[in-house]
């Protein structure tokens, strides 16, 4: 029974996201006439990369600004999650009313704020606000390519994250200054004698821009709304001060929707038919993959018979295991590598079950940074067997280089285009707070657990290796072309990468277009195809370079399973120039930045996963065969 609903869930996790949720947050009940608190979350650009905390523009604020606490993952994501001006009720309605300032007295923008909401506006910024921890949507309608008579019968509805802050009519820039709020609750069963309480289930909005004469507002803050036909937008001139009125209304439906499934319009998937095309294409691929690896295991056992010449692969058996040039640094870059495999497998596996959903803001990335951390208990144990299997002695240096080297790595990478982000003053500069958070959690968890693990990685019995290593080391003759080590990337790296790169649009798609990414499931299938494929290919690659009699197959390994990381690379400059909208030079950086850090995060990931099937697969064959 228990095998069976293991699984349902994993089913269900495939399906989509609102089947199965584990919010990580209680619901709240309301009753009619309770405030429902508006909270603004940032303003966001994927023309820019930079997010800005709401207050960073003139906006109405209220008496007292209140920002909330924030885990790990929420400063990360550059999120500064504060209190707004809106008064909302649950179930009252509200026609118009003025946010603040008073008609005789509205809002004057001084020039600077003028400039600075222009150029906002040009960047093609959006607001991002929450209700009950629900973020504001804009609905967009529109008709699919079907046939002519079900045009006129429904459109599509897709739902756009936040609102836009304003829009542009050829110079000119346009403010958007009235918001229309529409809340959908949802009612619950309660006994007769009971007052009626209700959820929140949806959250909308309908932005637009209405000029402060048009505006027919009195001194109670009360407004009335201009037809739609007759009215001028508000215009934000940046060369003089410019006058303006924020106001808002607020309209309550009631909802079928269940609160368990609220998030569903946010997640919903235009086609999930494509990611089940992309995952049967990587099982064709690992299927076509796993002959070359499966006839080559099979193929020691046919060479014992002692009348078999010796060649190719079996002539080297006296140098396959010698050990290689800077043996620290590659072990310490493979236990880099287990840490990433063991905190991404986590990661992934637990999000699939529902327990990393969205409402649960920055759980993702907070999770990922301290298991990141813990995992490095597994990280030394592994590089420091390898090491002490390598024949290296200083092991206290060799835990010190796999606890610095690939962090150290991402930290300075972070910190040179934090340098920058704080230069323009974004809510994204989080690295100057990280000091007091992520340093001492790796001086303090990570720094002493890799130590730890690598302690008993070091003591343990090294790996053993079938054959003897003769003294002298054999001459490598002379290798084909293809056999060069740029030639073998770009060979084993398209396979793997080709099993994945659907999921990489999306996941690029959430990364740099502020879309949320929900498809554990799918996602779970394919890091499972994609150790496969990396184990399969390394294996062939590997034998390849043996049976040409090059015994030098341990960096080569790292850095050939690797390949798909290239391939990565290329994807990105392909997004860069076809999907984004980027043209600033700061912007620019940011993205090759960070893509960086993912290339190089892939690349060990990959590399590590190749090294350990290429290292089985090469004692396995050794060990089988006949040495006099």
């Amino acid at each position: 029974q228990g095998r069976l609903r293991g699984t349902l869930v994993v089913l269900l996790a495939l399906h989509g996201a609102g089947s199965f949720y584990v919010p990580g947050v209680a619901p709240i009940n309301f009753h009619r006439n309770d405030p429902v608190e508006i909270k603004a979350v940032k303003l966001t650009s994927s023309r820019t990369q930079l997010p800005y905390e709401y207050y960073s523009l003139p906006f109405c604020q209220p008496t007292k600004i209140t920002y909330k606490a924030e885990n790990l993952g929420e400063v990360l994501r550059g999120d500064r999650i504060v209190n707004t001006p809106f008064q909302v009720s649950m179930n009252v309605e509200k026609k118009c009313e003025v946010l603040c300032h008073l008609p005789s007295k509205p809002l004057t923008l001084t020039v600077q704020q003028s400039k600075l909401m222009a150029e906002r506006i040009r960047e093609d910024y959006y607001v991002h606000l929450i209700a009950d921890n629900l973020p504001v949507a804009t609905r967009l309608e529109f008709y699919s390519n079907r046939e002519e008579e079900e045009k006129k019968k429904e459109k599509d509805v897709q739902f756009e994250h936040g609102y836009r802050l304003g829009f542009m009519d050829g110079n000119k820039f346009y403010l958007h200054n009235h918001l229309s709020f529409i809340l959908y609750y949802h009612r619950e069963d309660v006994e007769e004698s009971q007052e009626p309480t209700y959820r929140v289930v949806r959250f909308e909005v309908i932005p637009q821009s209405i000029k402060l004469e048009d505006l027919k507002a009195d001194e109670k803050s009360m407004c009335t709304l201009p037809e739609a036909t007759g009215s001028a937008p508000q215009e934000i001139d940046p060369s003089k001060e410019n006058q303006l009125l924020f106001t808002y209304s607020v309209h309550w439906e009631e909802s079928d929707i269940k609160w368990a499934s609220r998030w569903d319009t946010y997640l919903t998937m235009s086609d999930v038919q494509i990611h089940w095309f992309s995952i049967i294409n990587s099982v064709v691929v690992v299927f076509f993959l796993s002959g070359p690896p499966l006839c080559l295991n099979n193929l020691p056992l046919d060479l014992q018979e002692d009348t078999m010449e010796e060649s190719g692969w079996k002539l080297v058996h006296g140098d396959v295991f010698r050990p290689p040039q800077y043996p620290m640094i590659l072990s310490s870059l493979l236990g880099s590598g287990i840490q990433l495999f063991c905190m991404i497998l986590i990661v992934i596996f637990v999000a699939m079950l529902g327990m990393l959903s969205p409402s649960s803001r920055g759980a993702l990335m907070t999770t990922a940074c301290f298991l990141f951390m813990f995992m490095g208990v597994f990280g030394g144990f592994f590089a420091g067997r390898l090491y002490r299997t390598l024949k290296g002695h200083r092991w206290k240096k060799g835990a010190f280089c796999t606890a610095t080297l690939y962090p150290g790595v991402v930290f300075g990478i972070c910190f040179v285009l934090n340098c920058f982000i704080w230069g323009k003053h974004s809510s994204g500069a989080v690295m100057a707070l990280c000091p007091c958070g992520s340093v001492p959690l790796w001086l303090c968890a990570s720094l002493p657990l890799v130590y730890l693990g690598y302690y008993f990685g070091f003591r343990k019995q090294p790996y053993d290796n079938p054959v003897r290593t003769n003294q002298i080391p054999r001459q490598i003759p002379e290798q084909r072309w293809y056999m060069n080590k740029f030639v073998g990337i770009l060979m084993a790296g398209i396979l793997p990468f080709g099993a994945m790169f659907i999921e990489l649009f999306f996941i690029f798609s959430a990364i740099w277009e502020n879309q949320f990414y929900y498809l554990f499931g799918f996602l779970f299938l394919v890091f499972i195809i994609l150790v496969v494929s990396c184990s399969q290919i390394s294996i062939v690659m590997v034998y390849f370079q043996l049976c040409a009699e090059d015994y030098r197959w341990w960096w080569r390994t790292f850095l050939v399973s690797g390949g798909s990381a290239f391939y990565v690379l290329i994807y990105a400059v392909f997004y860069f120039v076809n999907k984004l909208d980027i043209v600033e030079f700061i912007p620019s950086l940011l993205y090759f930045g960070y893509t960086a850090l993912m290339v190089l995060s892939f690349w060990l990931l990959t590399g590590t996963i190749g090294f350990y099937a290429a290292y089985m697969f090469v004692r396995k064959i050794y060990a089988a065969v006949k040495i006099d």
